[in-house]
């Protein structure tokens, strides 16, 4: 019997929320790009690429490069990279192995990327409201320019609809992702450079995706988390990976797991219930995170769990489990029948 914590992933479940998203792209004619970061897995990557996804979108250039190594030949970096010598070596000896794009949001990286990558296919990357990186749709073309005059291959836009991870957040964000891109490829193609991709989306608004887009990126769709329950996203027989953790202490109506913060992940946003969720006690609440612990508090009347048993935690932001894990061990029918490595667990250079 594996010691507890682990990650568990149900394959069954995994390949329907694949086949589903996989399914919605192609009823709305968009590209499906998946990001990896979620799953940072080539078995996982492997799965999406044959289901039709075009490539893979990936946080950094060490995951592309572990991605590149595993066979997958079109990624994208949708981050603004600053290409320092090294990462800038790096960035051409990946081209070398896949077809590579990567987000611009400065006319001085873009400068800098043409002049280090020459020929390095780019995308300009729009603030669509969730004011993270990104210039305003009105400034997109004047990076494009910039990029263009450099040398790398301008392709068009992408944004992050992240302000969408809310209460009925999702409509707003959707609208304001579809007035942000057509505004920003509107000034490439003022200026006579290609804006065909416009590329867009996450799990929360993956099913209101509007027309302007071509390619949607989300990804934690292939595994669910209680963000997503609590969003309705997904219900929780969408969510395909738990944490196995085994109850330790027990006082009146709380009781401790052994799955803390450096299982689970710490991420918790002022909306969320908790710190995860129980599906076997839909009523129980996660209090608190340690590093090793798990505080979770039952309601007057209801029973708490005895010590050594063990339950299924559905974790906040499964996108920090993941990267927190070794590896996933894969059940179908309750029965263990694989474990997948998290190959790209820490890449993030």
């Amino acid at each position: 019997m594996l010691s507890t914590p682990f990650v568990t992933v149900d394959v069954t479940v995994l390949d329907a929320n694949l086949r589903a998203m996989a399914d919605h792209a192609t009823a709305r004619g968009l590209a499906l790009r998946p990001h990896a970061k979620t799953h940072k897995s080539p078995e996982i990557a492997r799965r999406q690429l044959a289901l039709g996804a075009v490539g893979l979108t990936v946080a950094t250039v060490s995951e592309a490069e572990i991605f590149a190594a595993g066979g997958v030949t079109d990624l994208f970096i949708a981050y603004p990279i600053w290409p320092s010598p090294e990462r800038a070596a790096r960035l051409r000896a990946l081209t070398e192995q896949a077809g590579v794009r990567v987000g611009v949001d400065s006319a001085e990286s873009a400068e800098a990327l043409g002049r280090a990558v020459p020929g390095l296919e780019v995308l300009v990357e729009v603030d669509s409201g969730h004011h993270r990186s990104g210039v305003l749709p009105a400034q997109a073309g004047a990076v494009a320019v910039a990029a263009d005059k450099a040398g790398s291959l301008v392709r068009g836009v992408f944004t992050f609809p992240g302000h969408s991870y809310g209460p009925d957040r999702q409509r707003p964000a959707v609208d304001a992702e579809s007035a942000a891109l057509s505004e920003a490829a509107a000034t490439l193609t003022a200026r006579g450079l290609d804006a065909s991709v416009r590329s867009g989306g996450s799990t929360p608004t993956a099913a209101l995706s509007g027309d302007t887009l071509t390619e949607i990126r989300p990804g934690v769709y292939v595994f669910g988390d209680a963000q997503q329950v609590e969003l309705g996203t997904c219900g929780w027989e969408q969510v395909a990976l738990t944490v196995t953790a085994t109850v330790v202490s027990r006082s009146g109506q709380r009781f401790i797991l052994d799955a803390g913060s450096k299982v689970l992940g710490a991420d918790q946003q002022a909306w969320a219930t908790g710190g995860g969720r129980l599906p076997a006690y839909p009523d129980a609440r996660i209090t608190a995170l340690s590093e090793h612990h798990a505080t979770v508090v039952l309601p007057a009347g209801h029973v708490v769990p005895k010590l050594g048993v063990r339950l299924a935690v559905v974790p906040n932001h499964v996108c920090a489990t993941v990267n927190l894990a070794d590896e996933l061990i894969v059940v179908d029918g309750g029965e263990v029948v694989d474990r997948w490595p998290v190959t790209a667990r820490g890449a993030n250079t």
